[in-house]
């Protein structure tokens, strides 16, 4: 049989509500062996400090080798153990023009593209989205319509408008996608969907909830509800079931 683990233990620090149900996500379509160890948000929803000390990065440190930060351990993981799913990320060059300037296909253009544009132009806009939020109406209730003001405001000066304009570009995108997607980058699922998965299907929880939304991005809603019924989806949101007892995507 097969060692796909390659000889190697893997564990993951699953904090909730995070966006590390993405890497349980990736180990299963990897079908990678791991042990899994949970973590819960505290009161003021930051990670507990007892999860620092198991995810504190160590460059140069091979045993243990301890990975941080979604983007990097997904192209690791795709890397090392890829090759059980070689779709989840796109041959990089079109034929006879490998090694040149220019010559990448277009899925795998796509794909090194959305792995860098999760992270830093989508979700900063969705956390700065959900501390507004929390600002209006976390403080007590007697300056609560000041800080509700302040909040609308900026919402509707500067959140709103970056948050539906990612949302635009993201139904674009996939009206776009060669050979018509599904996915962003083209008929086969990558890693690249599988780290936007986190923010796009809060988003469906929140943003993408009502009709109006739907009605405007229907793409973008179906690919919310398409990435929830992969089965190795699945499989990761019933492992966190099976051990806290619920899973919830939203932020």
């Amino acid at each position: 049989m097969t060692d796909n683990n390659q000889g190697c233990k893997i564990t993951l620090y699953w904090l909730e509500q995070s966006r590390s149900h993405r890497i349980l996500w990736l180990l299963e379509e990897l079908n990678l062996k791991y042990e899994l160890k949970t973590f819960k948000r505290r009161a003021d929803k930051l990670a507990p400090p007892e999860l620092k000390k198991y995810t504190r990065w160590a460059p140069g440190s091979s045993s243990p080798l301890v990975l941080a930060e979604s983007g990097a351990i997904v192209e690791y993981l795709c890397d090392h153990f890829g090759s059980v799913r070689p779709t989840l990320v796109p041959e990089r060059y079109q034929p006879g023009r490998e090694g040149q300037v220019g010559g990448e296909r277009e899925e795998w253009m796509r794909y090194r593209y959305f792995m860098h544009y999760v992270e830093g132009s989508l979700m900063p806009y969705l956390v700065m989205t959900l501390v507004n939020d929390t600002v209006r109406k976390s403080p007590p209730f007697f300056v609560r319509p000041i800080t509700s003001i302040v909040a609308s405001q900026v919402e509707s000066a500067f959140l709103t408008r970056n948050v539906e304009g990612n949302l635009a570009f993201l139904e674009d995108q996939l009206k776009s996608a060669p050979e018509g997607g599904p996915y962003l980058c083209g008929k086969e699922l990558t890693a690249a969907d599988i780290l936007i998965s986190f923010p796009i299907i809060a988003a469906k929880g929140r943003v993408l909830q009502d009709k109006k939304a739907q009605e405007k991005y229907p793409l973008l809603s179906a690919y919310a509800t398409r990435l929830e019924g992969i089965d190795g989806y699945k499989k990761a949101v019933a492992k966190i079931e099976s051990i806290e007892g619920t899973f919830s995507a939203s932020m």
